[in-house]
């Protein structure tokens, strides 16, 4: 069963208001906030990339909000060097010095990486982590564990899609997979990426499945069996306790892509697009 910090959709809109309505308040967030998306492209197909929709969403409730993408299948110093472009970008476009990063799965590694190694510390004040694997995941360990046929296969598949997606894209799937496993992050990457101090880490966790009552889309079925075992309740891709940074806020009710606004055909009352407004609502009365 869902655990006491459990966020369902609908109390999301009850406590910070959001409830649909035909002309949507304004939230006054003042610092611009950039939607960092993690691993895959499926919502590239679909859309204007990933958290595309949420971010226009945001932008309809007054918010600036940008949502760039980066190549969706390379490791966290590949993906970091993109970042770093894209975010010089929107600091010049949108003619702001500081910014918020919310960032989805692996772009919380990412975001960590920015800020901790590469000085931008400087311009963010505030991380908000979703589902981001801060202890690494079981299912990378699944992944790289399949005989050499199968990881062959998903390996060359998913590196000929990362460096065609992007104009400027790369990819390196085995090594990015390696870098998330438990033994990486617990034992690398969190020793190596100190969180900085004069930024705020907020973080949520997410569930569905097994364990709980929030449907999980087929495709995750699997991995949320395997990965229950081995870390208690999750997404289908990174647990509950993974995702535990900082200020943790809360456990939300949705599989690892039906937080970026896709399985749509599934039955659920979650809704991207309020959660990630709940999130900027929250910021606002903050003072972000």
């Amino acid at each position: 069963m869902p655990d006491d910090d459990t966020l369902s959709a609908s109390a999301l809109r009850r406590i910070t208001g959001l409830e649909p309505s035909p002309q949507p308040s304004i939230i006054p967030v003042r610092t611009p906030i950039v939607l960092m998306h993690g691993f895959g492209v499926g919502a590239s197909f679909r859309r204007g990339g990933h958290l595309h929709q949420e971010a226009l969403h945001l932008r309809s409730r007054g918010v600036r909000a940008i949502a760039p993408n980066v190549s969706p299948y390379s490791t966290v110093c590949a993906r970091t060097a993109q970042w770093d472009d894209r975010l010089r970008r929107v600091l010049e476009e949108v003619q702001t010095q500081r910014l918020v990063l919310v960032a989805h799965s692996m772009g919380g590694l990412d975001a960590r990486y920015l800020i901790s190694e590469m000085g931008w510390h400087e311009q963010v004040d505030a991380l908000v982590t979703i589902a981001t694997p801060h202890r690494g995941s079981a299912v990378a360990s699944l992944v790289l564990d399949q005989p050499e046929l199968v990881r062959n296969w998903l390996t060359d598949a998913a590196d000929w899609l990362g460096t065609h997606i992007l104009e400027d894209g790369s990819a390196d799937l085995r090594q990015a997979l390696t870098e998330f496993t438990p033994e990486y992050i617990k034992n690398t990457f969190n020793s190596e990426v100190p969180d900085h101090p004069d930024v705020a880490y907020w973080s949520y966790g997410c569930q569905a499945g097994k364990g709980t009552d929030a449907p999980i889309a087929p495709i995750f079925r699997y991995s949320n069996q395997y990965l229950f075992e081995r870390e208690g309740t999750n997404d289908g891709i990174v647990s509950v306790q993974s995702a535990h940074w900082g200020e943790y806020q809360g456990t939300v009710d949705a599989d690892h892509s039906r937080q970026v606004g896709l399985s749509p055909g599934l039955a659920s009352h979650f809704d991207s697009n309020a959660f990630y407004a709940s999130i900027a609502k929250k910021l606002a009365d903050d003072g972000y």
